[in-house]
């Protein structure tokens, strides 16, 4: 139905597959969480999510959401996540991104996809999970929590132990990281990626800068 120029979809008359279509066209970019992760038997694991962000700082929180396989088995990251409660996120920079599809590749279960993707794994120092020595930098988690949502997906966050991010990138005094240095891609929707080269700031004002700009100016006779 279009209305005032806009398509409304009834999501409840929509399949999953058409509501997802609409889900990843419009919410974009997505960052990508390479998740490592090592099973019980210490096998590494290595698979990217987009469904994933910061969720907090005070405690320190990231969510990802992870679909289960199309007979709702789990997945390995889902599986080795529920076995040792471990976890580690590495954010995919351009120089990584073909690794990184690679470990998106449907391997049989049990292959070390880093390994597959060329990438090196480094031993975790707050977790057991492996993280990215080509990452610009990762974040070694523990379980805090999994929502069930359906057969389907669940929702895995996990609380910050520690973080690794690349020396050139962030002052170790103010914290704040360079993020065009940090040169990370994002997920659209499709086959489709974005870089993050192309930023500009926006400060937001406090409530009498905004005041003082949007006064009426005074007429003059």
């Amino acid at each position: 139905m279009t209305i005032d120029g806009y398509k409304r979809f009834d999501f409840a008359d929509l399949s999953a597959r058409d509501r997802y279509k609409l889900l990843i066209g419009t919410v974009v970019p997505r960052p990508i969480a390479l998740i490592t992760t090592v099973s019980p038997d210490g096998v590494y694991n290595a698979a990217p999510y987009s469904f994933f962000n910061c969720l907090s700082a005070d405690p320190a929180i990231l969510a990802v959401g992870v679909e289960n396989h199309a007979d709702m088995s789990f997945k390995d990251t889902a599986y080795n996540i529920r076995m040792t409660e471990e976890f580690t996120v590495n954010i995919v920079d351009d120089a990584m991104a073909e690794a990184m599809n690679v470990c998106a590749v449907a391997f049989p279960q049990g292959t070390d996809e880093l390994a597959e993707a060329g990438l090196t794994a480094i031993p975790g120092s707050f977790v057991s999970s492996p993280r990215i020595a080509e990452a610009p930098a990762a974040f070694e988690c523990r379980r805090h929590m999994t929502l069930e949502l359906g057969k389907s997906r669940e929702i895995i966050l996990g609380e910050v132990k520690g973080v690794y991010i690349r020396d050139s990138l962030v002052d170790s005094d103010t914290k704040y990281v360079d993020q065009i240095a940090l040169d990370a891609v994002g997920r659209m929707g499709g086959h489709g990626y974005a870089r993050t080269r192309d930023q500009f700031d926006l400060k937001t004002p406090s409530l009498a800068e905004w005041q003082q700009n949007t006064q009426p100016t005074a007429e003059t006779g």
